[in-house]
């Protein structure tokens, strides 16, 4: 904790993705920092992807508006070409 009304999420530390019969990946966990701001709301930021944060009345709809939104810039790149941080080693081509 930084400050006073700042928390930081820390999901699992490694989660393993299975590609096919033969190998395994582990994808590291996108890090949500949490901060209730003067006026009572919260603020969630996902910090690997820069942009990524949102406002919610407590700290848990923060959190579940801050992680729908990363999910859709995750699939908003890859539509687009662009190599998504958090999905780099997900898949494995046979």
């Amino acid at each position: 904790m930084d400050s006073p009304g700042r928390y930081e999420i820390e999901r699992p530390r490694k989660r393993t993705a299975v590609c096919s019969q033969r190998s395994a990946k582990t994808v590291d966990p996108l890090r949500i920092e949490l901060e209730e701001e003067e006026d009572g709301r919260w603020i969630a930021e996902v910090v690997d992807l820069p942009g990524v944060l949102a406002y919610g009345q407590s700290r848990e709809e923060a959190l579940a508006r801050v992680e729908t939104l990363a999910l859709r810039v995750i699939a908003d790149r890859l539509e687009h070409g662009e190599r998504a941080p958090a999905l780099n080693n997900l898949f494995a081509a046979a």
